[in-house]
């Protein structure tokens, strides 16, 4: 049985991530509220270690921070030892899982406190699945810089330790996430890739950015993880359906006009087993939230369900692999406006699911 047959989401309810509060508890009691069928761990980026290019570079060899500025220097006095630790560390756990537990890949609870808040959570629940999430090679690598500010990307170097590093801190939260064979979801966030195609990045040829995913999501997928990928903007959607994914999530609410024209590709996804997180209800702004009902979101969600019907997909089947989620997470909203997302989408998914 592969992973993906594991898991048959039918319009349930999901986040993405992040969320305005500094208090774990209080995030987990909102993450519980709304989406207790698939809670996650909550990300709070009120801590600056929990921001996106901060939360996984822990141990990182030839890394550095400080308060205000994050950055590698490959050529500091304990590289090379860093660097042989890191790499035999990495070949000890890659082959064993298991092993992933108790190595350098683990997450600390100073930058991840939220994992350990939804574990000890999880004692008297029983979830239909979990979800984890982590910044994605191309994101990571295209944010951070050396001292003469040039990106990480084009540092061979230092790319392939930030890829192996996440792939195993993916693997990790698996490995720490599962029990009795519930299945665990992990998210690769990758902002980043809504500017491929510009003039930033003419340079940087797709096979590449492939082969950097593909180790991250074949580490999520080895642990028996589902390896997801969330991108909140427009993007080359048939390259990111082609990469064995086994959940694309995208922002519906501004964006499906772009991955339809992809029918072929995403009918392609589907007949694989793939499945669809629909990012329906909007976080760019609260006017934008503000506006929108789960009505209002639910008869949307069905005029784009009723465009990527064909062939072998009807509604019936469509749902069957559908997550409802934001388009977004919510860690810059408002906290109302944050708190009236995580509604939406706990109530759409009910009307959804509900219209037979």
């Amino acid at each position: 049985m592969t992973n993906k047959t594991k898991f048959t989401p039918r319009g349930r309810a999901l986040l993405i991530g992040s969320l305005p509060v500094d208090d774990y508890d209080q995030a987990l009691r909102m993450i519980m509220a709304h989406t207790p069928e698939i809670p996650l761990w909550p990300q709070l980026p009120s801590n600056p270690l929990e921001r996106m290019l901060n939360q996984f570079v822990e141990d990182l060899p030839g890394l550095f921070e400080t308060e205000n500025n994050t950055w590698f220097d490959l050529g500091s006095p304990d590289f090379e030892a860093e660097q042989l630790a890191f790499y035999e560390e990495y070949l000890r756990v890659s082959e064993d899982h298991s092993l992933l537990l108790n190595s350098r890949f683990t997450l600390s609870a100073k930058r991840a406190r939220g994992i350990y808040a939804l574990r000890d959570s999880l004692l008297d629940t029983a979830p239909s699945a979990v979800k984890g999430q982590i910044t994605g090679p191309f994101t990571l690598l295209t944010g951070l810089h050396d001292k003469n500010h040039k990106l990480g990307y084009y540092n061979p170097e230092f790319r392939d330790i930030t890829v192996k590093n996440l792939a195993m801190k993916a693997a990790w939260q698996v490995e720490f996430l599962r029990d009795n064979e519930r299945p665990v979801i992990i998210f690769i966030d990758e902002p980043a890739l809504s500017g491929l195609g510009s003039s930033a990045f003419i340079s940087i040829a797709l096979e590449d950015i492939a082969q950097d995913l593909a180790e991250v999501i074949g580490a999520i997928q080895q642990s028996g993880g589902l390896a997801g990928i969330h991108v909140c903007a427009n993007t080359d959607w048939s390259f990111l359906l082609s990469l064995g994914l086994d959940i694309l999530s995208f922002d519906a609410y501004g964006y499906f006009d772009r991955l339809i024209a992809c029918k072929k590709d995403v009918h392609a996804f589907l007949d694989q087993g793939g499945i669809i997180a629909w990012g329906i209800v909007p976080t760019a702004n609260e006017k934008l939230i503000a506006k929108e009902t789960a009505t209002s979101l639910a008869r949307l969600w069905e005029s784009q369900v009723e465009q990527l019907c064909g062939g072998n997909w009807d509604r019936t089947a469509i749902l069957e692999r559908s997550l409802i989620t934001p388009s977004c997470g919510t860690g810059a909203l408002p906290l109302t406006a944050a708190e009236l997302v995580l509604r939406l989408t706990q109530e759409t998914s009910k009307i959804i699911t509900n219209n037979k």
